[in-house]
């Protein structure tokens, strides 16, 4: 049996696990779907999934603080959950798990699973790590960070980040603290390494070669060296991202059959404070701007050329703007370049950064740095050789079919 663990604080997790369910389903594969619970555990519901919520539950603000403490944004020093939490998530999963006779647990950045799969003797895969895989790093593919953490790049020069980025992944032990003692309290194994946090016994690497710029025979060689768990393996599937089933709003769409340019800013998962941010800095141009604010209050903000949504159906948006910002979560990017669009990121962390990088490598992209958001806006506008660019790897995009690729991946694995 498999269950799927989507972390209902992030939009993008749980769209790619309604994919996932979606796909398994085609396949005649029974699927159980358990949860943390979290503000988009509404968009199980709304696709009529049975899920069961493991623990309390998560209050929107605990999910807040989880999103601004995960991976990149927190103090490295802490896990995004305290002890007890790990304590009582483990628990309770492992419990699940022998109840319910599962045998794979395949997770969207639920990471307490790392842990609870070897208590209960169950296999774990992943999705969340995106392109953010070893041999990315072994090719020093990570970019230098728009958005650095580690105060000793924020004024190195692009090569030196570069090469510091690309060197440490599996050599630190960055939000591994609180998995480790639990994980000893417990007498199971640990995680070596940040790299081995984001890993499972089999990662998806939800991308296409042209893209990442490594074969899927590659990945699906490589084995795990220092710093990570023994027997973590990588399988390429084409790309997963969010088609959820939901009609354009009346009113989103004639704002999009308005003429002049239209940009449509995404940035889920976000501090409000950036979200608003970034709003004011493309006010001053002369544009549309769509915004899906998700679960933010940003009511406040709209006027005639800036209209405020909530959630909204990406795959059916992008390919009616003219430009997509979002800060580069590989689900965003995905689809943008499925659209068609080209993308303008505003990276949070490395993770992201790698996202939008892959694409600008392209020509279909570019990233922007703290201030540059609104003349990088302006240039892409005028600049047609990035909706080209965009194009092609959407023709790329067609001829994959990432959910179906995965769930056949993962049921290889029963």
């Amino acid at each position: 049996m498999i269950c799927l663990l989507p972390h209902c604080a992030y939009l993008s997790e749980t769209s790619r696990m309604l994919e996932l369910h979606r796909a398994l389903t085609q396949l005649g594969i029974e699927v159980r779907v358990a949860t943390h619970g979290g503000p988009h555990e509404r968009l199980l519901a709304e696709a009529g999934i049975g899920y069961d919520v493991l623990g309390p539950g998560l209050s929107a603000a605990r999910a807040a603080a989880f999103v601004s403490s995960a991976v990149g944004l927190g103090d490295p020093r802490q896990s995004m959950y305290d002890d007890a939490e790990i304590r009582m998530y483990v628990a309770a999963e492992a419990e699940y798990f022998r109840t319910h006779g599962i045998t794979v647990a395949v997770t969207g950045f639920t990471l307490t699973t790392l842990l609870s799969s070897r208590l209960a003797g169950v296999r774990v895969i992943t999705e969340h790590a995106g392109s953010f895989v070893p041999p990315v790093f072994e090719h020093r593919l990570l970019p230098a960070p728009t958005r650095p953490v580690d105060p000793r790049l924020k004024h190195a020069p692009d090569w030196l980040a570069r090469f510091l980025v690309n060197r440490t992944p599996n050599r630190i032990t960055a939000y591994c603290g609180g998995f480790n003692r639990v994980a000893a309290e417990l007498g199971v194994e640990g995680v070596p390494s940040l790299a081995a946090l984001l890993l499972g016994d089999l990662s998806l690497v939800p991308e296409i070669p042209e893209v990442l710029g490594i074969s899927a025979a590659e990945l699906a060689a490589w084995t795990p060296g220092k710093g990570y768990r023994a027997g973590a393996r990588l399988a390429a599937v084409g790309p997963l991202f969010a088609q959820l089933d939901l009609p354009i709003p009346a009113r989103v769409q004639k704002f999009l059959d308005l003429p002049g340019p239209t940009i449509y800013l995404a940035m889920t998962s976000t501090p409000p404070a950036q979200v608003r941010t970034a709003i004011a800095e493309l006010s001053r141009l002369d544009v549309r701007v769509l915004v899906a604010g998700t679960i933010h209050d940003l009511g406040d903000l709209a006027t005639d050329r800036v209209l405020i949504e909530a959630v909204l159906p990406s795959h059916l948006v992008m390919p009616q703007v003219d430009l997509a910002i979002t800060t580069g979560g590989q689900g965003s990017v995905q689809t943008a370049m499925a659209g068609g669009t080209p993308l303008l990121g505003i990276p949070l962390h490395i993770e992201q950064d790698l996202n939008v990088a892959l694409v600008e490598r392209l020509g279909a992209a570019r990233r922007a740095r703290p201030g540059t958001l609104a003349p990088l806006t302006t240039q892409m506008l005028d600049n047609p050789t990035h909706a080209e660019a965009a194009e092609q790897i959407q023709k790329l995009y067609a001829a994959a079919n990432g959910p179906a690729e995965a769930a056949a991946t993962i049921a290889q694995e029963l």
